[in-house]
């Protein structure tokens, strides 16, 4: 390096964008799974979170991610941001005409694959915190409840996807706000470890 050469670093002063995809996850995870205990039917407003909130919000994140160098954030967010917005399509396409709902099997299987990713991401958690584990182990159990749940058709398991379901969007939005606490308060209020 010449003399007249100066090393310049460049200070990332962006925030955290993983609180944002928590909650789009969060809300959205726990929507549907109110659903799926039985609550209300599954209607409009549960699309319109899933598509806009649960999916184009974490598919941003997902992108944030990417710009601050975490790839565990960006495989994560944009990845769940995509399922989201993979599983209203395959709630409306039926709907609009423009092909067949998938079968229970297909759906089972389209639930396992997500449950098998989700079970890689558990494994990456355990470079992270104990709250990121408790987070994505609900999660791969959720999917695989989930798959059990359309391979059979038992309603009890089912009711257990939903439980557990409710239990993982719960869980991410408390640490979403978690985060933000600590955040606006500059310390940690609340435990994250």
């Amino acid at each position: 390096m010449s003399s007249k050469q100066e090393l310049v670093r460049l200070v990332d002063t962006t925030t955290n964008p993983a609180a944002f995809g928590l909650c789009g996850f969060g809300m959205s995870t726990l929507l549907l799974n109110l659903h799926n205990v039985g609550l209300f039917p599954l209607d409009s407003m549960i699309m319109a979170m899933g598509i806009f909130f649960g999916g184009i919000a974490q598919v941003m994140v997902g992108n944030m991610e990417a710009k601050k160098n975490n790839m565990f954030g960006m495989v994560a967010f944009g990845s769940y941001g995509f399922f989201w917005i993979i599983l209203i399509a395959l709630m409306m396409i039926p709907k609009l005409g423009l092909g067949e709902a998938p079968s229970p099997q297909a759906m089972g299987w389209f639930l396992t694959i997500w449950g098998i990713f989700s079970t890689g991401l558990f494994i990456a958690t355990f470079k992270l915190t104990r709250m990121m584990r408790v987070l994505f182990g609900s999660v791969v159990a959720l999917f695989f409840l989930l798959a059990i749940a359309d391979f059979t058709g038992n309603a009890t398991v089912k009711l257990l996807a939903g439980i557990d379901g409710i239990f993982s969007g719960s869980f991410a939005l408390f640490l979403a706000l978690a985060m933000v606490i600590n955040s606006t308060f500059n310390k940690e209020v609340i435990p994250l470890s």
